[in-house]
């Protein structure tokens, strides 16, 4: 019976340190806004209104926080779109799985979410016309993909904001986008369990350690590659 701590009888790979989790760079914050009160859906307004709103918003913060860093991710250093030990992969309109450098994948992601967002019929600006019974899957869908591109911002190039003294804003837009899609359970917590541990730092202080995230149940999860 193999040891499972040591395959092949070799030591596992020691896990690298996150910088991001670094105390003196957490608390780096542009406001300490109680942003648990920020993403509650205000009274007298459509949620859809609310949700294409709020996601449209995110989508442009995201897009910028990425294109702070866009010249660092390239396809020689990021050749896979990777979140620390996961894998992610682009799915076409046909459902074919394509492997893709990182750079790629965001390109999909901004590309296929700017489509959306700018698609009347999808995101209607105009009085009186209605959201698609398809909205809120697909606003799901968006938020999902954001999450990627900022989770890959974080394992991947958080010593490049740090340079760039952005960590204060990242953390900023990090906060206020995982308590809106807790806010509305707009992406599932194993999801976004890769990050929990960042998460249950960066929430803890606005009102959001509870929801599932901060259960600590990926302390095991992520000793080898998975693949999304």
């Amino acid at each position: 019976r193999k040891s499972k701590g040591k395959p092949n009888g070799k030591k596992p790979a020691p896990e690298e340190k996150k910088l991001y989790l670094e105390p003196e760079y957490t608390k780096s914050k542009i406001t300490d806004f109680e942003f648990k009160e920020l993403v509650m859906l205000p009274r007298e307004i459509d949620l859809n209104e609310w949700l294409a709103s709020n996601t449209t918003t995110f989508f442009h913060h995201i897009n910028l926080q990425y294109s702070t860093i866009s010249e660092f991710c390239t396809g020689e250093s990021c050749q896979t779109m990777a979140v620390c030990n996961t894998q992610y992969y682009w799915y076409d309109e046909r459902g074919k799985k394509i492997k893709c450098t990182a750079p790629q994948y965001v390109d999909f992601v901004m590309s296929s979410v700017q489509k959306l967002v700018t698609d009347e019929d999808v995101f209607p600006t105009k009085y009186g016309k209605e959201f698609p019974n398809s909205f809120e899957s697909l606003v799901k869908k968006i938020c999902k993909y954001l999450f990627h591109v900022l989770a890959h911002i974080y394992s991947s190039h958080f010593k490049e904001t740090l340079a760039l003294e952005l960590h204060g804003h990242l953390n900023t837009l990090y906060t206020h986008f995982i308590l809106f899609i807790r806010e509305f359970n707009l992406v599932d917590p194993k999801e976004t369990t890769i990050m929990d541990d960042l998460t249950e730092v960066l929430c803890s202080t606005s009102g959001s350690s509870s929801n599932g995230s901060g259960n600590g149940s990926s302390a095991g999860a992520q000793n080898h590659v998975k693949e999304r």
